[in-house]
């Protein structure tokens, strides 16, 4: 049987809400393993003289826990 873990994660990018996203995931790979999902639970942008500067996401991240053989 897996368990699973989720965290709460927030990203932003320049770029896009997908680019957002696809860096928080890359961030997060890199501490944890066995990533298997990515829920966005918000976006929104932020905003400078009429234009966007950063598109933002707030995301759960779903990872399954690593077992120990005892």
């Amino acid at each position: 049987m897996s368990v699973v873990k989720v965290v709460e994660i927030m990203a932003g990018s320049p770029t896009s809400w997908e680019d957002a996203a696809q860096k928080a995931v890359e961030e997060a790979a890199r501490t944890l393993h066995n990533i298997r999902s990515f829920y966005i639970k918000e976006h929104h942008a932020s905003v400078e003289n009429g234009k966007i500067k950063e598109y933002r996401i707030t995301g759960k991240l779903t990872f399954e826990l690593e077992r120990s053989e005892k």
